[in-house]
């Protein structure tokens, strides 16, 4: 009698047991948000630390301190935004995990900021603004605290909607309404924000059409072969020694500026021979990789992968060294006015707001990143490491023409641009293939016209999504930045 009463509350037991374990596991799963949140706040707390260790006893300690914690701010969200675009490509077309990703990109974020990044910036972004009309320190100040805290907010929010957006414009409209705010219209340059806005549309068409390029090149000479091994033995190093040609001048002229700077010509000519060297030592390696290889579409793909993870890894440098500083340029600038008491066309960047930048983008990756990466990498449109490796290339060809023509452009435009380029040239040449009868599928499996105009390959939502993101960046910033502004200048 005893052992039918026991089996009940055994049994009881068990499934208040099973109950228990599900809670937890709903808990902690609903919980995963908050942890990210709670990490990204005690950095920012740190970064407040920091500043109060390294300025709180001088005069404007407290701001600067303030201005450190939005600071961090800002380097998490460019973390969480802006890095998905050298990523992306690269997951989406599953040359590298998640994990190996973000791991990379932390690295080589942090290592081009550190090591490369400039040790001045404009302290007014791009020359949007007349210097003149924010020379007074406490409207200098609140107007850089403006910037910093509204392009903070903006790309939050990009990030949240699902949108890759330009780090750098985002700071061009803070500075731009801050700067409209305290010394109205007359103090923007209209001339430098037409080149900007025209960026908007050079940019991404640039990169695009540079990618579909390289994708068309890509198809017609090995892919559509009949000999793909043998033409990939040919193509490939080529192809690799381009990217290496290209990622040696772009780092000469834009990576290397703290350690040495050189002019275009003498990056032409390290680009040409780093060209050489790696076609030399490609041609063996691709040989020794395609040995046994059947001759089909999946066997090429293959000798992309490690090209695409290095140029993932070469542009996470780059853009380490390169915009980072433009991020924290609005920090440095506060520091530099509160310590020095004067405004000055271009500051120094202090190592420590430089580490802000550098470890507030890794946090912002590791945290959050996923999300954009996996926008970029895989919901545009399908990739794999040939367009992958395409899009890559193509930003870094695309920022050294528009360096080489002056042309303010943006990294994110670019590369998504890129991601596009890829997508619509693969439907243009589906369609294009079909029209002509060269269709690879029997009659029995093709899809009726209809269907076919249905099925688009590059997602027009996300499409849409992030044009409309883009051409409200500057406008957003700059409206929030106004409004900061001047409950800032009024209430303090």
């Amino acid at each position: 009698m005893s052992d039918r009463k026991s089996k009940p509350q055994w049994g009881r037991l068990d499934a208040d047991l099973n109950r228990i374990s599900r809670m937890e596991t709903a808990t902690a799963y609903a919980s995963r948000p908050l942890v990210g949140t709670g990490i990204a706040l005690a950095f920012i707390v740190l970064a407040a630390l920091a500043a109060m260790v390294a300025l709180g006893g001088t005069p404007g300690g407290i701001v600067v301190v303030a201005a450190a914690a939005f600071g961090a701010y800002m380097a998490i969200n460019i973390g969480a935004n802006d890095v998905a675009n050298n990523m992306g490509p690269a997951v989406g077309a599953n040359a590298l995990s998640m994990g190996a990703a973000i791991a990379i990109a932390a690295v080589a974020e942090s290592a081009g900021a550190l090591l490369a990044g400039g040790d001045v910036v404009s302290t007014i972004s791009k020359g949007i603004i007349d210097p003149q009309s924010v020379a007074d320190t406490q409207v200098f100040i609140w107007a850089m605290m403006a910037a910093l805290i509204s392009s903070a907010l903006w790309v939050n929010l990009a990030t949240w909607v699902g949108a890759p957006v330009s780090t750098t414009h985002s700071v061009v409209g803070g500075v731009m309404g801050a700067g409209i705010a305290a010394a109205g219209m007359s103090a923007v340059d209209w001339s430098t924000m037409s080149a900007i806005i025209a960026s908007w549309v050079i940019s991404p068409l640039l990169g695009g059409v540079i990618a579909a390029l390289f994708l068309a090149l890509i198809k017609h000479r090995i892919q559509y072969a009949p000999d793909k091994i043998a033409a990939a033995r040919r193509w490939v190093p080529i192809l690799v020694a381009v990217m290496a040609g290209t990622f040696a001048i772009y780092l000469s002229v834009k990576g290397i500026k703290k350690i040495v700077k050189i002019d275009l010509q003498t990056a032409l000519m390290i680009g040409l021979a780093t060209a050489l060297l790696v076609w030399a030592v490609t041609i063996p390696w691709i040989r020794r990789k395609s040995e046994g290889m059947e001759n089909r579409t999946k066997s090429i793909k293959a000798l992309f992968g490690l090209p695409l993870v290095l140029s993932a890894a070469l542009l996470s440098f780059a853009h380490g060294a390169n915009d980072v500083a433009n991020a924290v340029g609005p920090l440095a600038a506060i520091v530099h006015v509160s310590q020095a008491g004067s405004f000055a066309a271009k500051v120094a960047i202090p190592f420590w707001v430089m580490v802000i930048g550098a470890f507030g983008i890794s946090f912002g990756l590791f945290l959050f990143g996923p999300k954009l990466i996996r926008m970029v990498g895989s919901q545009i449109t399908k990739l794999n490491p040939m367009r992958a490796y395409c899009v890559a290339l193509s930003a870094a060809i695309t920022v050294i023409v528009a360096s080489w023509l002056g042309l303010p452009v943006s990294s994110t435009h670019i590369a998504v641009g890129g991601v596009f380029g890829v997508g619509f040239y693969r439907e243009w040449h589906s369609e294009r293939r079909l029209r002509n009868g060269r269709n690879s599928r029997p009659p029995a499996q093709r899809l009726p016209l209809e269907e076919r105009r249905r099925r688009k390959l590059v997602r027009r939502s996300h499409f849409m999504t992030i044009v409309a993101a883009w051409v409200i960046t500057v406008p957003a910033a700059a409206l929030m930045s106004g409004v900061i502004f001047s409950i800032l200048n009024s209430f303090v």
